[in-house]
């Protein structure tokens, strides 16, 4: 019995036989050609000056260029899911700050002798807090849910860290506004002792909620920051200033609106820092991001972001001037309150712009990988090939 030819002696009989079937299918091909081409003579010339014709532009000769690239993704699904939240986080952002604001206004008027102070401080900051409660509440649909997040406690989760800070804020602010309704009290009785006791508890829950109120002013921010939203995630080392500042303006805008002149002082001062903070963000966001700086410039947000710039320094300039003045400091007040107001609405809604369009999404991530390809030296998918 004869032996199989080894393996590699029938691969290369294979390999043989398909070169030679190739090289037949091309001379078959070939003559095609040639009997095509004599019976109609001219035939392939003209389709050739056709498809150069087709190529260029009729009268000048301009080869077409290929139209600019569209970020567009599959069935016309955006690149990111936009944030589902809605104007009452924005308002959310706004009475986080306006509560921690006010409760350092109120620790300022305790530690400095002006009740006038601490007595707007204390109240606003249990409205704002309420406020921020209820809007809350509201885009997560059930009250039980923020019940929920307290089951656990997670370091590495602002929405987590938030939960906690605010479950701590509230009854201190609570405490310490209640306090301020000592007076009314009567000096007999349960009430009476009630009466006698609550301005020592007020002044401790006082100084505990102005010593959380950091915490809530820039947990926000950190929030933000922590999305896949482009402009959000991008300005990571600003939003927390921004909404510090923000918090600062609003609190002393509150204080320059209840308090009388002789005792806005602190009032004052907190303008000036977070007026300083806030305008050194926003300006920050709309200049150092790139592309990315652009939802924070051009429409609505861009407008409203423009709005806070001038109405915060219209009213640093007239707590600053209208020192002795009520009317001109209630006006600085108001104004700093509506700077607060529309930073944050324009903060907000340039996120929620950039997550919309999917070139803030598509075009970071290029020049991030380009970026890195550069530095490690590896060859880019849109380098030129070598000359063959």
């Amino acid at each position: 019995m004869t032996p199989p030819p080894p393996v590699g002696d029938r691969f290369r009989r294979f390999r043989d036989r398909i070169t030679a079937d190739g090289r037949d299918r091309a001379e078959a091909n070939d003559e095609q050609t040639t009997t095509a081409s004599g019976g109609l003579t001219g035939q392939p010339q003209r389709k050739t000056e056709a498809s150069g014709r087709r190529g260029r532009r009729r009268g000048g000769g301009e080869e077409l260029r290929v139209p600019e690239a569209e970020f567009t993704s599959y069935y016309g699904r955006p690149v990111l899911k936009a944030p589902v939240w809605k104007w009452d986080i924005a308002a959310y952002l706004f009475t986080g700050g306006l509560a921690a604001g006010s409760s350092l206004l109120a620790a300022g008027g305790q530690l400095t002798g002006r009740p006038a102070l601490r007595r707007a401080g204390r109240v606003t900051a249990l409205a704002a807090v309420s406020a921020s409660a209820v809007f809350l509440v509201k885009d997560l649909g059930r009250p039980a849910r923020f019940h929920h997040m307290l089951r656990v406690a997670k370091l590495t989760s602002p929405m987590s860290v938030g939960t906690w800070i605010l479950t701590a804020y509230g009854p201190a602010a609570g405490v310490a506004a209640i306090a301020e309704a000592t007076g009314r009290l009567p000096r007999h009785g349960l009430l009476g002792l009630a009466g006698r006791a609550l301005p020592a508890i007020g002044h401790a829950a006082g100084l505990l909620a102005a010593g959380t109120a950091p915490a809530l002013a820039t947990y926000t921010g950190v929030l933000l920051a922590d999305t896949a939203v482009p402009s959000w995630h991008e300005a990571y080392p600003e939003l927390p200033v921004i909404f510090a500042g923000s918090a600062l303006a609003s609190g002393a805008g509150v204080g320059l609106l209840a308090a009388p002149p002789a005792q806005a002082g602190p009032a004052r001062r907190m303008a000036v820092a977070g007026a300083a903070l806030e305008l050194y963000g926003a300006h920050r966001v709309e200049t150092r991001l790139g592309l990315l700086s652009e939802p924070y410039r051009l429409g609505r947000p861009g407008q409203l972001l423009r709005a806070g710039r001038l109405l915060t320094t219209g009213g640093v300039a007239g707590a600053l001037l209208g020192r002795r003045s009520r009317v001109v400091s209630g006006l600085s007040g108001a104004a700093l309150l509506a700077a607060s107001v529309v930073t944050r609405f324009g903060i907000f809604y340039g996120g929620v712009a950039s997550a919309r369009d999917p070139r803030y999404t598509v075009v970071p991530q290029r020049e991030r990988v380009d970026a890195r390809r550069t530095g490690m030296d590896l060859p880019s998918d849109r380098a030129v090939p070598p000359a063959v």
